[in-house]
């Protein structure tokens, strides 16, 4: 028979452990799990490039819209059905031509920048270099943007107010065309009422969002203005940066929140995203 107090002090000792145990299993069920990859991110190709003695096609896109399979599986495949599109009608064009001897390939390469990104919204400039013979290629500048929330892509004219008084916004941007213009030896400036070149209207003109002071907002707005837009061929795109002041009256309640502080550089930036673009 156990004595008494060896009898007491093996049911402590069974208690004892008995509590350790159950504390290990809480534990190990109130740990944290460890972090999934993300359920967003989708792997696929970034770039896409042909090449035949006919036409030199190429796109690439930037690593992060990965993380947006219902924005990158169409956009990726829609832009290599276009490019393929193109190699076709650039062989059926230079053979029915002829394939003049000398005369290189056509080209096109489209590029989508790095992008600018707020809480709700991915901003992506997108390039597409064009060459299909003639005196000159063309340089083609446009914006993407996609709402995270609502999984969607957005117009520009979605991040202004529908009453809203947009002339304060054409004003600024107006004037700076013609800021940019006088650094461009011969430029011709552009007014209201010139019957050559003439200030843009905000309905016409290609938007990105501009990295700005803040992180997480956009410090302002990039007006993609290509050649021929407020100019010859020979002057070039302009692409300028407006601050959050010269449009933040217009802007739709629904997207206001996404701008804060200034942007990185304002004014003439044609210069800083051309080196992200294809060269002609």
């Amino acid at each position: 028979m156990i004595p008494s107090r060896a009898l007491r002090v093996l049911l402590v000792t069974a208690a004892v452990a008995a509590s350790l145990a159950a504390c290990q299993r809480n534990e190990k069920k109130e740990a944290p799990a460890a972090p999934a990859a993300s359920a967003h991110a989708v792997e696929g190709p970034l770039k896409y490039d042909s090449a035949t003695p006919y036409a030199k096609v190429s796109l690439t896109l930037p690593e992060n819209v990965l993380s947006y399979p219902a924005l990158y599986t169409p956009l990726y495949r829609d832009e290599v059905a276009k490019l393929k599109e193109y190699a076709e009608g650039a062989q059926a064009d230079r053979t029915e031509a002829g394939s003049p001897e000398g005369m290189p390939p056509y080209e096109k390469t489209i590029v989508y920048g790095a992008p600018i990104e707020t809480g709700r919204l991915f901003s992506l400039m997108r390039t597409d270099f064009d060459y299909s013979g003639g005196a000159h290629p063309n340089t083609v500048a446009t914006g993407l943007l996609w709402d995270k929330a609502e999984g969607r892509r957005i117009a520009a004219a979605e991040l202004f107010a529908d009453r809203a008084d947009k002339t304060t916004v054409e004003r600024a941007l107006c004037q700076a065309v013609n800021a940019a213009k006088t650094k461009r030896p011969g430029a011709s400036p552009v007014s209201t009422t010139s019957e050559t070149w003439s200030c843009p209207k905000l309905k016409d003109v290609a938007v990105t969002l501009a990295p700005g002071t803040v992180p997480g907002k956009a410090g302002g707005l990039t007006f993609l203005l290509d050649a021929y837009a407020v100019g010859p061929y020979v002057e070039g795109a302009y692409y300028l940066t407006l601050p959050l002041a010269a449009f933040q009256s217009a802007l739709s309640p629904e997207y206001a929140g996404e701008f804060e502080g200034a942007p990185a550089k304002a004014g003439d930036v044609t210069d800083d995203l051309r080196l992200k673009a294809p060269a002609a």
